[in-house]
């Protein structure tokens, strides 16, 4: 099955570009290909309103880059997670309940989440 991962960046660099695959490193957690692609069309004008960046901060984004890598900001990550609980409301997945409980961690932390796409 394809999977997403969402994992929260310890410590972001700014002018780092996020390319390399390391789900290790960042503590991802998968989300199937099924639920994220039912939130980025059920939900694909709320999705696209969030900032975010592709690769590296200087390529500023919007929403998620599905087949490639995504980092979502601090300041984003509240409307990203009224997003997925919303979209959970819906579909009531255990994998969204994680999605939501990292979104959460990074909130907490003030720290960057990376998004690898399929």
């Amino acid at each position: 099955m394809v999977k997403h991962e969402f994992g929260i960046i310890d410590s972001f660099e700014e002018n780092k570009w996020y390319s390399g695959y390391e789900p290790e490193k960042y503590g991802c957690i998968s989300v199937s290909d099924d639920l994220i692609g039912e939130l980025t069309t059920k939900y694909n004008n709320e999705l696209m309103a969030i900032k975010t960046y592709f690769l590296v901060k200087t390529q500023p984004g919007a929403g998620l880059d599905y087949c490639g890598v995504t980092l979502i900001p601090p300041e984003s990550l509240k409307q990203f997670k009224e997003l997925v609980v919303k979209a959970n409301n819906h579909y009531q997945s255990q994998e969204l309940e994680l999605l939501i409980q990292k979104i959460s961690d990074a909130i907490y932390k003030n720290k960057y989440l990376i998004h690898f796409g399929i």
